[in-house]
């Protein structure tokens, strides 16, 4: 394992060898050093010594007893490899047995290993024999398909050595010989390429016979069964190393088969008949076979060329006894013995499609039995059923056209000069409409409804919601005429109309089927109409008025080119916001409907619920009231008008809007002027103690009596540094003393109270964390006019203030340290009794030990 050198391989003897063989002797080197082509040298001896055959680099190598022969070749190195060679013998005879040597001359830098090898070739006789028939050496057979056929050879051998036959059969149908069946030398059966599954069903065999005969079996033989067949014998020998050789093979022609492929044709190929016709079909068996067979033939019908028998429809079929299935209006006859006719009477449009037969012959067996030898489908065969179609026309008129809108519209569809139509058609009717368009757009139609063979009605999607409710009716008149009403005709309806007739036919299982299709002209629906114009002017009644009086306006209407119209009347206020920075907002006050009803819109004031009236004062005049005016009220006051028209239905149709000329409420008072600004003594607190923040109210101008004035503050709060959040509702207190506080989630509490006419004081009890950040309170003023009025003044935002919680260390450390230092005390006390009580009486334990002297040596039993 641990040495390395050269190693001249050749194979393991005795090499078996037949006389008259090529015979090629390997030889191979490994583990050398110097060039990677190594040169051979080759020697032979039959007793001692060894006589010179050939070398691959010295050509006066060889001896003279050899040189003619590989001078013609009879002997030559063949080389494989770098480090490989073989020794090739043709037409080896008796004198060629003996030892051969194989020598590698060294390239290595040390001498290791071996540099030459020897084998011992034996050559035997040849004693293989291959024939055929006895009576002829070559045959043929002339079969049909789905017959069997059997062929023999006969093998044997006389050689010295224990050699193993190996029988294979072969067929050859081209240029080329391919494998049947193999009775190797191991003596197992071996099909070749594409012949396992038949040998797995036994249609194809070997058997061994008498007289070493070899006998090929074939049932069920097909069309690619022809050909040439031989039989091919090796002979084969078990070598030194327990490795099979071949050491010859011999084969001989047996037989030519040739088969007769049985089709199945239809006589026609494309076939096109009229509707009410038969149709005739011819189903051919060729097939030369003259002894007692039947066919079985079955005919199928198919919508598509490339369906399977078992997406086809099974039309008719007759056993092998010419026992015929039931049917109607198809027939099956036996013409002659390899014909079969189909007969389709009274054919159809749906008989359109493929037609294809399947035949299957059957011969009776010796038991009496029949086998099924060959079944075939013909190819399909196209037919086409021409439709009978009607002749007729079509006529599209307008029996009415509107001339305004919501005016009806009726469509008359109607069928003439009819010709050549049978009991059994009938006329349905589709509706289409196209929208229309000045310019050269290209647009498509739209289904409105459409009639199906039973004349029922298919809605399309156009239309579909006025259709249900009944605003477009569809009808048929008579048998001939169709009509399309619309009971009240919009802007949207107007364009081109038409209709379609189609013709439906009746077919023998009672179905209808579409025939024929006929389109009518268009028909335009149109009308010339005018702009619908509306005029809104509003009036400020009262030209001056202070705060506690009531405002009025009235808004005149004019129309033109609106049919009988009615108006719906709404009135918005554009006021200025507080924040200056965002655009004016338009309230909606107060609605009037073109049914005359009352609805308050966005007016939320719930103590001057009655405090706005709007009302008819003629068809085309609104007057609108607002009682005990308020300085919150100034701003610009509209009319929004909409006029509507009867539409379809009793329903009423939205024709055009139109705004007011703005009227504005500007209350010039001197009253005071109000401010408000938020104070703390301590805006910074810990937890748990109370913030006291106060809303200020000062008043400039004009100075008003404490009972003259009356204020709503709201308390609210950001959760923030920065103003970023969303404003919390704390808590309110109304001019009336009603304290109102929101819903609070911690454990904190506040409140509210008035402690100066013009001072309002918020304390949050218990201050936890989430109580800090930036606090404002809004003021709304109430004034009391000279009248006795309650004027509410705007809304009044403080700057607001931050308040900031911490934390109290030492309060809130002081008791949990004191129990931990007292807790942990008491614990260590403890501890120190339970070991002291363990140690003194329940872990004590006496020890008696013998008093010894001490002497410097021991006795051994010491030890």
């Amino acid at each position: 394992a641990f040495c390395k050198g050269r190693i001249v391989r050749v194979p393991k003897g005795p090499l078996i060898r037949v006389v008259g063989t090529e015979v090629a002797i390997p030889c191979s080197v490994s583990d050398y050093d110097g060039p990677s082509e190594q040169n051979f040298d080759w020697e032979f001896s039959r007793e001692t010594d060894f006589v010179r055959i050939v070398s691959t680099w010295d050509s006066t190598f060889t001896s003279e007893e050899y040189q003619k022969r590989v001078g013609r070749g009879d002997i030559k190195l063949r080389r494989s490899s770098n480090d490989a060679v073989e020794l090739v013998i043709r037409n080896i005879q008796p004198a060629d047995q003996g030892r051969y040597k194989c020598s590698t001359p060294s390239t290595d830098a040390t001498v290791q290993g071996n540099y030459d090898a020897e084998v011992q070739v034996k050559v035997i006789s040849d004693g293989l024999s291959v024939s055929g028939s006895k009576t002829r050496s070559s045959t043929s057979l002339r079969l049909s398909e789905g017959d069997s056929f059997k062929l023999r050879c006969s093998a044997t051998t006389t050689s010295p050595e224990h050699t193993h036959l190996h029988v294979t059969w072969q067929v050859r149908s081209g240029s080329s010989w391919r494998d049947v069946l193999s009775l190797t030398h191991e003596g197992k059966f071996q099909p070749g390429p594409g012949y396992e599954e038949r040998y797995r069903s036994g249609d194809i065999r070997l058997d061994t016979g008498a007289n070493d005969t070899y006998r090929l079996s074939v049932s069920q033989a097909s069309s690619a069964d022809g050909g040439d067949y031989r039989c091919l014998v090796s002979e084969w020998v078990r070598g030194a190393d327990g490795s099979w050789q071949k050491i010859q093979e011999k084969n001989v022609e047996i037989a030519t088969v040739s088969i007769q492929r049985t089709d199945v044709v239809i006589s026609t190929s494309n076939v096109s008949v009229t509707e009410r016709d038969s149709l005739d079909l011819t189903c051919n068996i060729t097939t030369d076979r003259s002894g007692i067979f039947q066919a079985e033939v079955m005919w199928y019908f198919s919508a598509s060329p490339d369906d399977s028998l078992s997406d086809a429809q099974l039309l008719l079929s007759m056993d092998r006894d010419s026992v015929v299935s039931d049917s109607t209006l198809i027939s099956l006859s036996h013409v002659d013995r390899n014909s079969y006719r189909l007969l389709v009477r009274d054919v159809d449009v749906e008989d359109s499609g493929y037609y294809f037969c399947e035949a299957a012959i059957w011969v009776p067996l010796h038991n009496g039995s029949w086998h099924k030898v060959v079944e075939r489908t013909s190819a399909p065969v196209s037919v086409v059923v021409t439709a009978l179609e009607p002749d007729y026309d079509v006529f599209l008129n307008a029996s009415k056209t509107p001339k305004f809108s919501d005016d009806p519209t009726e469509l008359s569809c109607r069928i003439t000069n009819v010709q050549d139509t049978e009991a059994n058609i009938r006329f349905t009717v589709s509706w289409y409409y196209k929208q229309h368009l000045p310019s050269d757009d290209v647009v498509t139609e739209e289904l409105l409804a459409s009639m199906d063979a039973d004349w029922t009605l298919l809605l399309g999607d156009r239309g579909r919601e006025r259709i249900q409710n009944g605003e477009i009716i569809f009808s048929k008149k008579s048998a001939d005429t169709f009509s399309l009403r619309i009971q009240w005709t919009s802007e949207s309806d107007r364009g081109d109309y038409f209709c379609v007739i189609s013709a439906w036919s009746r077919h023998r299982n009672n179905s209808w089927v579409k025939s024929k299709d006929v389109t009518s002209a268009t028909v335009n629906i149109f009308w010339a109409t005018q702009d619908y114009t509306l005029t809104v002017e509003a009036v400020k009644l009262k030209p001056f008025f202070v705060a506690g009086h009531t405002f009025e306006m009235t808004c005149k209407v004019s129309s033109k080119n609106i049919k009988t119209p009615r108006y719906s009347v709404l009135i918005t206020a554009e006021k200025p916001l507080t924040d200056q920075s965002n655009p004016n907002g338009t309230t909606r006050i107060i609605s009037l409907s073109q049914d005359s009803v009352v609805r308050l819109e966005d007016w939320t004031d719930q103590t001057r619920v009655d405090g706005v009236v709007l009302e008819k004062v003629q068809e085309n005049e609104f007057r609108y009231r607002m009682y005990q005016t308020q300085i919150s009220d100034a701003g610009l006051y509209r009319c929004v008008v909409t006029a509507w028209s009867p539409g379809g239905g009793g329903m009423w149709r939205e024709a055009v809007n139109g705004l007011s000329n703005p009227i504005q409420i500007d209350f010039q008072t001197s009253g005071p002027v109000f401010n408000v600004s938020v104070h703390s003594d301590s805006p910074t607190i810990y937890q748990g103690e109370v913030a006291d923040l106060l809303c200020i109210v000062t008043t400039e101008g004009m100075p008003l009596e404490p009972d003259d004035m009356s204020f709503d503050v709201s308390w609210f709060a950001v959760r923030s540094f920065a103003l970023d959040r969303e404003p919390i509702l704390l808590a309110s207190l109304d001019r009336r003393g009603i304290v109102t506080q929101s819903r609070r989630n911690g454990s904190s509490d506040l409140s509210l109270e008035r402690i100066s006419p013009l001072e309002f004081r918020l304390r949050v009890h218990g201050c936890e964390d989430h109580d800090f950040g930036n606090h404002y309170c809004v003021v709304t003023p109430w004034v009391r006019s000279a009248t006795g009025v309650w004027q509410r003044e705007p809304d009044i935002k403080a700057k607001p203030i931050f308040l900031s919680v911490k934390m109290d260390v030492l309060n809130a450390f002081k008791y949990p340290l004191l129990i931990g230092i007292g807790l942990a005390t008491v614990i260590g006390l403890l501890s120190c009794l339970i070991g002291y009580c363990s140690s003194r009486w329940c872990c004590k334990k006496e020890v008696q030990e013998t008093r010894r002297e001490r002497r410097r040596l021991m006795s051994m039993e010491m030890d």
